[in-house]
């Protein structure tokens, strides 16, 4: 057993301390929830060593081929997307084949928000997420990392 040093503090991270690198995830032929909880802990920083819970020290995430996401079981026809105008009858409801044909982004989108917190500081890690339906993103300028995560087994 090691004896505890009364003069070492935990280290607690500061804004602007880290620099926040961008990556790249492709998502053609990853799982939608395993896909998902992997972006949420990059844009937290939970990967990192000096993760702090009430500071925002993750990456900028940008996931391409967001289109070609899979899902397991009959999760297209069965999972059902909802939302409500507010209006007496303004019920609208899409399956998940309907929500990838029209707005594959907002599914991936919707996930991680779904796994991030509910504060001010869940809402400004999910302005970090860019998701592209297809190969190509805008933001080569910032020279993002290519990550492998969320690898599906085969057989």
């Amino acid at each position: 057993m090691t004896a505890i040093n009364e003069n070492q503090k935990t280290y607690m991270a500061k804004p602007g301390e880290h620099d926040r690198p961008w990556v790249v995830v492709d998502a053609a032929g990853k799982t939608l929830g395993r896909l998902a909880s992997e972006v949420a802990v990059r844009l937290r920083g939970k990967h990192n060593p000096y993760f702090t819970p009430h500071v925002d020290s993750g990456e900028f995430v940008v996931v391409v081929n967001a289109a070609r996401i899979h899902v397991t079981g009959k999760k297209r026809s069965d999972k059902l997307y909802r939302r409500h105008s507010g209006y007496p009858g303004g019920l609208k409801t899409e399956t998940l084949a309907q929500r990838l044909a029209t707005k594959p982004e907002e599914v991936i989108r919707q996930a991680v928000k779904g796994m991030l917190p509910r504060t001010r500081l869940g809402r400004k890690q999910l302005r970090k997420l860019k998701v592209y339906a297809g190969p190509d993103h805008p933001h080569q300028a910032q020279q993002p990392k290519p990550v492998e995560i969320g690898a599906r087994k085969e057989g």
